[in-house]
């Protein structure tokens, strides 16, 4: 059997491996906890743009203008990272379908989809984590005024 591998190329090395329903489920536990972790990004970046709009309205300062335009990029990357994730999960879970139909290629191609469009939300996250920071910059600049 190993003999008969090394003579195939690499990229066909791909649709030789097996794998089972199992193998796609794995990701839903990882993909369900990435999208909480997403939600709650979210839902804190909301509570921060409401808090600066009072204070917007209140002082028009330079440094409040800057964080609103920092939280409106962030809120493009984790509309960006919560797309992704989702479309992740659907590739997912039509791996999974096309598996129990018994079309294994099909699945390989899904499973692999759903690990890319992950990625790319995980390279989101990553994106918007470094604006996070950036954001903190911010008020710290203001404070050393």
């Amino acid at each position: 059997m190993d003999s008969t591998l090394a003579r195939i190329p690499r990229a066909v090395h791909l649709f030789i491996m097996e794998i089972t329903l199992t193998t796609p489920a794995i990701l839903f536990p990882a993909v369900s906890l990435l999208m909480l972790a997403y939600t709650n990004r979210f839902l804190a970046i909301a509570s921060i743009i409401r808090v600066l709009h009072s204070r917007y309205k209140a002082e028009g300062s330079v440094v409040v203008r800057r964080q609103i335009e920092n939280l409106r990029a962030r809120l493009g990357l984790i509309r960006k990272m919560q797309t992704f994730g989702i479309l992740s999960l659907f590739a997912c879970i039509l791996s999974v379908i096309v598996l129990f139909l018994g079309q294994l290629i099909l699945g390989k191609i899904f499973l692999g989809l759903s690990l890319g469009l992950m990625l790319t939300s995980l390279l989101y996250c990553l994106l918007e984590i470094h604006l996070s920071g950036r954001a903190l910059e911010i008020e710290m600049e203001d404070m050393e005024k």
